[in-house]
C-alpha cells in the first residue's frame, strides 16, 4: 500500500476543471507549479491523429497525482472507447510525462468514467475545430 503523501494538480483544459484535493506536500509550491507546467506543455506535444488538436486541450487528462517522490499517477480517457490508437496513446502520455525533468516514474490509467465528450474541450480546441 502507497504510503506516499500525493498532490492531485490540476492539469485539466479550461473546460473541464478537475477537483483538486487540497494537502499538504512535501514538495515546494514552487515545485509543484513547475511541474504542474511542465506536465501541459508535455500532454500538449500528444495530438490524437483523428483530430488535430492535443490531449490537453480535448479534455482527455482527468486527474494527475504527483506523489512526494515525485512518481506521477494519469488518470485519462480516450474520445471514444474504440479509438484506434487506444493500445498507443496511454504510452504516449506516459512518455511525455516522462520527459518531465524530475519525474521518477509514471502510471497512465485509461477510464471511460465518465465518458468524454465535446464539453470537455477547451475554447482553443473549438476554435481549432471550428465549433463555435
Amino acid at each position: 500500500m502507497d504510503t506516499k503523501q500525493r498532490d492531485t494538480i490540476d492539469v485539466s483544459a479550461p473546460a473541464a476543471k478537475a477537483d483538486v484535493e487540497e494537502q499538504q506536500s512535501a514538495l515546494p509550491k514552487e515545485e509543484l507549479e513547475r511541474l504542474t507546467n511542465d506536465l501541459i506543455a508535455a500532454f500538449k506535444s500528444v495530438f490524437d491523429p483523428e483530430i488535430p488538436v492535443d490531449i490537453y486541450e480535448l479534455g482527455l487528462i482527468y486527474k494527475v497525482d504527483v506523489s512526494d517522490d515525485r512518481d506521477v499517477d494519469i488518470d485519462m480517457t480516450l474520445t471514444a472507447p474504440g479509438c484506434p490508437v487506444a493500445g498507443e496513446m496511454p504510452i504516449w502520455v506516459e512518455n511525455a510525462a516522462l520527459s518531465v525533468e524530475g519525474v521518477r516514474n509514471v502510471k497512465v490509467n485509461l477510464t471511460f468514467d465518465p465518458p468524454w465528450d465535446p464539453s470537455r474541450m477547451s475554447d482553443v480546441a473549438r476554435l481549432e475545430l471550428n465549433m463555435f
